[in-house]
């Protein structure tokens, strides 16, 4: 069919048509044209042109009938909803140009003949000439109409979409923008429905939305049409890849996979004005994943081509055919939030008081705010809200924007990531909370709260006002230090938070916060289940373990994940990822932990780190965290990773580990692996020569080395002023571990909090030659220009 004057279909279009059909049906249009040959799939269809907007216009003379409209709210005669109202009645009230109108009818039936269809189901979207600008992007400015049939329904839907580009959030979106009302025109894309009402859809972001880290695709998926992912009705699910690397065919690097409540699914309603409908999903559906790691690869790597073609991060809707099984991309546009920020400065909150947890949600941002709740059901109370409260609804759609606008931060119910209330909290840079579960029923009008972002991936909801500081963290003008300049990680999505500092790579990264708060069970009950003797403590890790093939996968996962989001945060510079070194007492306190650990009078000098993993009462669980390394290094394809073992007391106990790991598929040398030893021990040191003939480097931990040193139990309150990893005795052990190893060529660093607290001690450590030094995040600036100075007092001496 040949192109005719108001119609264009999207094969024929490429990102240069925005002023004919808007960004969207251009950005389609492209990727048809394109990015066929990718593999990429793009349902067919068409959209009419800016000119068949104006041309409809001309019908009822409604420009000047709109102008007269703005100009009565302008002059405060009309408020914003009549004036909204009475402008889209304007569009409703008026009929098509015969010649415009036949066009689309014609359209239809030939997409009808391309599907075998006469009465094809399509999606009708609208796409303005000024929307999806990377400057001026909030989502879901005008409306979009799934499972239209018809030609009669379709140019309804047509109307319909001329008329949302009046809703009241798209009028004070244009102001906002400085956009002239009648300079933005209305294109309408019309695409084949993919049957994702009998399977799935969704949104993914080609970087990480929340931190701007762009080494990652994060996807959100949740079962039928994608609407309810994008409005934030449900919590779906979130997967995140490591784009690097995707092309070695040898790797699957999903590194994140979180199962979301998926309360229920949009579908296809029974026709009438009921085109579509939210059911109940499944018990089934709400406890699997919706999505495959074939899948999740695929889309993935569909990202990555969509945003090298348009050579910038990107924002795209995807959807699965519930009848072909095939995956399809229905939308891409630019990602405007993370891809404006400036590299050179980032703002970093921290509570400076404990309260108690109310709620927890996803986080949204990485910032805290405090205030009153203001608990708003329904969108016709928004008018009720005061300015700088923290809003609390159960979701929020485009007509809520003004008032997020005045919010400190948002708390919803439901929601993702990608939710409507995720996305423009971003753009505003507000803190939210989302996909709490129950914020409307547990938080109270009125309430004083406090809503941390700022603590990872999970953001909470505390009761009160509490304290809190915001620090400004400039990243202009970093001098360059020979010695190798690290972080320490405890939490993987503290490792993306951090990965704009200027460290290479990962000194220590801690297991164990993986294992408490994310796993939550200890090994050993995941083992030995079927030995465990607490009812209770049975059933909530049949719970938490649900959907896995056996109880010991649900380690193995959860952990290799967590360590593959910190090693990805800085591939390919070194993770030292440390082995588990919690103490019995930390041990017994996970969920079936009792019943497999002694009590100890001393646990900081007892059962704890090297011993462990070759004695028998936790030589299995040590295996599950060698599976674990090993799907990091050799499955998802992150082999920056080293192993570090604690607390190794003699040479032969080393050996024994030694020998533990190499069953378990974890050898020295073997795939360019590399093992370190803690030096915490004085006998480390002592016996440096030997233990390095059996590893790979040293990290030295000051905690541990100061309280072994000097005889002082560090936890004591009693002896604090005597503990001081400054204190000349420590400085001389250090020094001579540095000699030794310069002889051995041992790679030294060191882990410890000292280099943190004290730069006049980071300053010792480069004197005496250490090669690298890992850091808390928040000292790093500081640190480096003090080691940067000691370079090159050294240096001058």
């Amino acid at each position: 069919m040949p192109d005719l004057q108001f119609v264009r279909w999207l094969e024929t279009l490429n990102s240069g048509d925005g002023p004919l059909v808007g960004g969207k049906n251009a950005s389609l249009g492209e990727m048809i044209g394109t990015l066929k040959e990718e593999g990429i799939r793009v349902p067919d269809g068409f959209a009419t042109t800016a000119e068949a907007y104006w041309k409809f216009l001309e019908v009822k003379d409604l420009p000047e009938k709109i102008r007269d409209l703005l100009a009565q709210r302008e002059r405060e005669e009309k408020s914003l909803e009549r004036t909204g109202k009475a402008i889209r009645d304007l569009f409703r009230d008026a009929t098509f140009p015969e010649e415009i109108a036949e066009e689309i009818r014609e359209a239809y039936r030939e997409l009808g003949r391309r599907y075998g269809d006469a009465e094809v189901d399509v999606a009708v979207r609208s796409s303005a000439t000024a929307e999806d600008l990377p400057e001026a992007s909030f989502a879901g400015q005008q409306e979009t109409f799934l499972n239209v049939t018809g030609e009669k329904d379709l140019l309804e839907a047509c109307r319909n979409c001329y008329a949302s580009l009046f809703t009241d959030r798209a009028i004070t979106y244009r102001e906002n923008n400085n956009f002239d009302h009648l300079q933005v025109a209305l294109s309408v894309g019309v695409q084949k429905m993919v049957r994702s009402d009998k399977a799935s859809a969704g949104v993914m972001f080609s970087i990480d939305p929340e931190t701007g880290f762009p080494g990652v695709v994060v996807i959100n998926a949740a079962w039928g049409l994608g609407e309810n992912v994008v409005q934030g009705t449900v919590t779906p699910d979130e997967y995140m890849v490591f784009k690097p690397l995707l092309e070695r065919k040898e790797c699957r690097p999903v590194i994140e996979k979180v199962l979301g409540s998926k309360e229920q699914k949009m579908v296809y309603g029974r026709g009438g004005s009921h085109k579509t409908k939210n059911v109940h999903s499944s018990k089934e559906e709400r406890h699997s994943f919706v999505l495959g790691d074939d899948e999740i690869l695929q889309l993935a790597r569909w990202s990555c081509i969509i945003e090298n073609h348009y050579g910038k991060p990107m924002d795209m809707e995807w959807a699965r055919d519930g009848d072909s099984k095939n995956l399809f991309i229905v939308q891409a546009r630019p990602e405007t939030v993370q891809s404006r920020k400036t590299a050179s400065e980032f703002k970093s909150y921290s509570l400076k008081e404990q309260g108690d947890k109310l709620l927890t949600g996803l986080a949204i941002g990485q910032a805290v705010a405090a205030g009153k709740a203001q608990v708003i059901r329904s969108a016709e109370d928004i008018a009720d809200f005061k300015e700088g409260g923290i809003l609390v609804t159960g979701m929020t759609d485009p007509d809520w924007v003004p008032i997020m606008k005045k919010a400190s931060g948002i708390v919803t119910d439901f929601g993702g990531r990608t939710s409507h209330a995720a996305i423009v909290s971003r753009e505003l840079g507000i803190p939210a909370v989302v996909g709490t579960g129950e914020a409307t029923r547990t938080l109270k009008d009125g309430q004083e709260l406090t809503l941390s972002c700022a603590e990872g991936d999970e953001g909470y909801i505390y009761k009160g006002i509490l304290e809190y500081e915001a620090s400004e963290i400039n990243l202009e003008d970093i001098p360059e230090t020979k010695t190798r300049i690290m972080m320490n990680i405890a939490e993987p999505a503290a490792a993306f938070r951090w990965w704009r500092l200027p460290c290479r790579g990962i000194g220590l990264a801690r297991i164990e916060f993986i294992i408490n708060n994310i796993i939550k069970i200890h090994p050993m009950a995941l083992v030995r289940f079927n030995d465990l003797e607490d009812k209770k403590v049975r059933r909530r890790i049949e719970e938490l373990t649900q959907g896995y093939e056996n109880r010991e996968e649900y380690f193995v996962d959860l952990l290799s994940r967590g360590i593959a989001k910190i090693a990805a945060s800085q591939y390919p510079e070194p993770v030292i990822v440390r082995m588990s070194d919690f103490k019995t007492n930390e041990y017994a306190g996970l969920l079936g932990g009792k019943q497999f650990e002694p009590e100890e009078e001393n646990p900081m000098l007892g059962f704890r780190g090297a011993s462990r993993y070759y004695d028998e009462r936790y030589r299995e669980g040590f295996a599950l965290e060698c599976r674990a390394i090993r799907r990091v290094r050799e499955e998802i394809g992150l082999e920056n990773v080293i192993v570090m073992i604690p607390f190794c007391r003699t040479l032969e106990e080393a050996d024994r580990v030694l020998e533990v790991m190499e069953e378990n598929g974890l050898k020295r040398g073997k795939r360019s692996l590399e093992i370190y030893v803690m030096a915490e021990i004085p006998s480390n040191i002592l016996l440096a020569e030997e233990f390095a003939k059996r590893f790979d480097g040293f990290s030295i931990g000051s905690n541990d080395l100061t309280q072994l040193v000097l005889g002082v139990d560090r936890d004591s309150g009693i002896l604090g002023k005597l503990f001081d990893e400054r204190n000349e005795a420590v400085k001389r052990i250090i020094r001579s571990l540095l000699e030794t190893s310069s002889r051995t060529g041992s790679k030294v660093g060191i882990c410890g909090q000292a280099p943190s607290d004290y730069p006049d001690f980071a300053a010792f450590l480069v004197g005496s030659g250490i090669d690298s030094i890992s850091l808390n995040p928040d000292s790093v600036i500081k640190v480096i220009r003090r080691i940067a100075e000691a370079e090159k007092e050294k240096n001058s001496n």
